[in-house]
């Protein structure tokens, strides 16, 4: 394998605007955004509890539909998605009897590498303001018909295209009982097998005018961990020795949503926010963390407390109620359009590499990890201890040819720089390339690769 090393102005990490004729997002909707959130709402509830017996209201109601838009989005591309209702049995808090939990997904396998896996998910169940009542009217129109309309849209948008990795869409129940969907989804991820690259939770993105008053159309909230929930006592000293704790592949995500925001100026910006959820509260991304998956929920800039988790009343002349006039669909469509080109280039880009970094007692860094499957070249970037996002004007882009009858897996080759830099004054990170397009950042930090820790090692 013969090295190149170039350093340069990098672009290589910005999203390059697609022309209107490229880009993924083109065939988003608002209209049919709407149609299937009115669609969603007139099933009543969604409530995990209102059963599937009932064939027009209800979760499994709201559930068979949701399959059924899955399975029209396939036959419009051929068969290319896989579609099913995955499922378990559950209980707890706010489960007292054991009941059925069932996620509706629809797999769209990558012609190259379909171990590799994003998700795009949205929770579809509902609830008013006594979370045990499943009788109810509860419309859940922003909470969260919003996110289950985006992951069908998305799902119709990308499904016109062909990708080297896997996407998987999904609509999960059990969320407003305490996470049971995302749980089950997690949980199947894990069981077969998937290496999740990204994990897109969408959660509450219909709406632009919070309960007070203020508006905000122009930004969307990314929620992200810093440090890895799956980290052993020996990844965490390992970490307060050698860093890692801003550096969890779910924040570096969050980076380079960031940037792909920053190459859109017509869409959405984003607004990184670093804590795993909002203030006391939590979402359907959580289970993946738990399973060491990189995973990050995206929300509205400002929520509107009235127009959530309320039973539909009037109280002091204020109206109460999740319902569909309170949304913004011209909003809404603006998160998808982000969603969907956010899945497009992950979809096309390796895995990030696994990194480490010597530093210690000497006055320059060597990295080095393994080569990975796709990767064309690769782009090394750094950033101050105390700054906020990687450094990319002087980004050093490694590129690489093999040898014509080297028959020497890209996982087994072995690759390294040394950065004329201290490492105690800097983190450094590696993305992985497929020619133009770029995955996220791993850091060189324990527990910065994209990759679940294994469980009898600190690394």
């Amino acid at each position: 394998m013969r090295l190149s090393v170039l350093l340069a102005a990098c672009s290589a990490l910005v999203a390059i605007p697609a022309t209107a004729q490229d880009d993924p997002a083109a065939p988003v909707s608002a209209e049919r955004l709407r149609a299937d959130v009115e669609r969603m709402v007139a099933f009543g509830t969604r409530h995990t509890l209102s059963g599937y017996d009932d064939p027009v209201r209800g979760i499994g109601a709201a559930l068979d539909w949701g399959k059924a838009e899955f399975d029209e989005a396939s036959a419009a591309c051929g068969g290319c998605l896989e579609t099913q209702l995955i499922e378990t049995m559950a209980s707890g808090r706010r489960i007292p009897e054991p009941v059925l939990i069932r996620d509706a997904i629809a797999i769209q396998r990558g012609t190259e590498r379909p171990n590799e896996v994003v998700i795009i998910q949205g929770h579809i169940d509902s609830r008013g303001s006594d979370v045990m009542d499943a009788a109810v009217e509860a419309p859940g129109a922003n909470d969260n018909a919003s996110g289950s309309a985006l992951v069908l849209e998305a799902a119709r948008s990308l499904s016109r295209r062909s990708y080297p990795t896997t996407i998987v869409y999904a609509l999960l129940a059990g969320e407003e009982q305490g996470l049971y969907g995302g749980q089950l989804l997690a949980d199947y991820a894990r069981e077969q097998g998937w290496t999740v690259k990204a994990v897109l939770n969408n959660d509450i993105v219909g709406g632009s005018c919070g309960s007070d008053g203020v508006c905000d159309d122009d930004h969307l909230r990314v929620f992200s961990d810093g440090t890895r929930v799956d980290a052993t006592d020996e990844m965490r000293a390992a970490m307060r020795s050698r860093g890692g704790g801003n550096d969890s592949p779910s924040r570096n995500l969050s980076r380079w949503l960031d940037r792909l925001a920053e190459g859109h100026p017509d869409g959405l910006d984003v607004r990184q926010t670093w804590r795993s959820d909002r203030m006391g509260r939590g979402g359907d991304h959580l289970p993946f963390l738990d399973h060491g998956f990189p995973a990050i929920r995206m929300s509205v800039a400002i929520e509107d407390y009235e127009h959530q988790h309320q039973d539909l009343r009037v109280e002091d002349g204020v109206t109460y109620g999740d319902t569909v006039d309170e949304m913004d669909f011209d909003y809404l469509a603006q998160a998808t359009r982000f969603n969907v080109r956010a899945a497009d280039r992950l979809a096309r880009a390796p895995m990030p590499p696994s990194v480490t970094a010597d530093a210690a007692l000497r006055v320059d860094t060597l990295l080095e990890w393994q080569g990975v499957e796709g990767a064309t070249n690769y782009v090394i970037v750094k950033r101050r201890t105390d700054a906020s996002n990687w450094e990319e004007d002087d980004a050093v882009i490694m590129s690489f040819e093999t040898p014509v009858g080297d028959p020497t897996p890209m996982t087994e080759r072995a690759i390294h720089y040394t950065a004329p830099f201290r490492g105690d004054d800097w983190i450094f990170g590696v993305a992985s390339c497929a020619n133009d397009v770029c995955s996220p950042v791993a850091s060189a930090v324990p527990g910065g690769a994209f990759y679940p820790l294994p469980v009898d090692t600190a690394e």
